[in-house]
């Protein structure tokens, strides 16, 4: 099992808006197949070993990282799968939660006659696929907020300079969060000041760049920005108000950019809860912000943080620099969000620390 959840971890960022799996077929101590879920969410994990295993699948046992779907879509059931190539045992590490299968692989191997273990691992798979079962159960992607500030807690200089709080080390992790993630937010601001690519930049790797989403209700993006510029490459989803100029909104769709509508809240800004559950329906698991400061503050009020990766630099700016978070307004020291500190990594003279919150 620890062997097909290192598989499934390969999947991770890019299989949505199916989960990530991992599959590793066994026959007389020997393993003859393995698979991961590919790009896109298919092949599937299982179909992926079965094809490698061949005839040896009969009699074998499957090791799964998540229950093998029952339901008939673009591929036929991989419950089924496993059942037509004979095998006699498979190992599961968590039920699927999803209402299209929910048990009913597992019931399918049974009625066939496989012996059926459930629960190997369980908590490693459920952490893997964090992303996916968040949007099962709540209709939104895992958020991931990735924060790098001095040791005072600010992300720029006075005069809005940021680059480079952290060094190369913790940038080349940073990089590797891109790759383990469905789609990067930003803030108008933080495009504008920044002109990021949002791009995964390391060797090998850039195939895997995450979509690139920006909230923006008042289209401050401009036109030639990169994110619009390289819109037909890579894809760029754009959310803004309705109300806006219909022309320049044509100008970012013809440009290529996925423009959404949404309402403003009562405040007069993009409902960071509504952004979410669009994203979702368009199936993003994980969501990996990067700023700027009134997005995350929106979103740690709105209780809407699942984790944090937090690089902190060995540099000190001063009260004057640019905080990582505004627009909070705590009043009450029991009402700030509680996360628990998970891993703490050194990278060169910064400090990754990882935290994650239990709702």
């Amino acid at each position: 099992m620890d062997a097909a959840l290192g598989l499934a971890g390969r999947g991770v960022g890019s299989t949505f808006p199916n989960p990530a799996v991992g599959c590793v077929i066994v026959k007389d101590g020997a393993v003859v197949g393995r698979g991961f879920t590919q790009p896109g969410g298919r092949p599937h994990a299982e179909t992926e070993a079965l094809a490698q295993a061949g005839d040896n699948a009969r009699g074998a046992t499957a090791y799964v990282t998540l229950e093998p779907c029952s339901h008939h879509g673009l591929t036929p059931p991989c419950a089924e799968s496993l059942i037509n190539a004979g095998i006699n045992r498979c190992v599961v590490a968590m039920e699927d939660t999803d209402t299209r299968v929910q048990g009913r692989g597992l019931e399918l191997m049974r009625t066939a006659g496989i012996d059926v273990d459930l629960g190997i691992r369980r908590h490693e798979a459920e952490e893997l696929n964090a992303g996916f079962l968040t949007r099962i159960r709540h209709g939104r992607p895992l958020v991931t907020l990735k924060v790098a500030t001095t040791l005072d807690g600010r992300i720029a200089t006075k005069s809005g300079q940021s680059k480079w709080v952290t060094g190369e080390a913790a940038r080349r992790a940073g990089h590797m969060l891109r790759v383990r993630h469905d789609a990067i937010l930003v803030g108008s601001g933080t495009a504008v000041l920044d002109n990021p690519r949002l791009d995964v930049r390391l060797a090998g790797l850039e195939k895997h760049s995450p979509v690139r989403v920006v909230m923006d209700g008042r289209l401050r993006l401009p036109l030639t920005h990169y994110l619009v510029a390289r819109a037909k490459e890579c894809q760029t989803i754009l959310m803004t108000f309705g109300d806006n100029d219909p022309a320049r909104l044509d100008a970012y769709k013809e440009a290529g950019v996925d423009v959404v509508i949404l309402h403003k809240d009562e405040y007069g800004y993009i409902s960071p809860a509504a952004a979410l559950r669009e994203l979702g329906e368009r199936g993003i698991t994980r969501l990996l912000i990067e700023g700027g400061a009134h997005i995350i503050g929106s979103l740690l009020k709105a209780n809407l943080v699942d984790r944090i990766v937090w690089f902190r630099a060995a540099k000190i700016i001063g009260g004057d620099g640019v905080a990582a978070s505004v627009g909070f307004g705590l009043e009450q020291l029991e009402l700030a969000p509680k996360f628990h500190l998970t891993c703490v990594s050194k990278l060169g003279d910064d400090i990754m620390e990882t935290y994650r919150r239990d709702f």
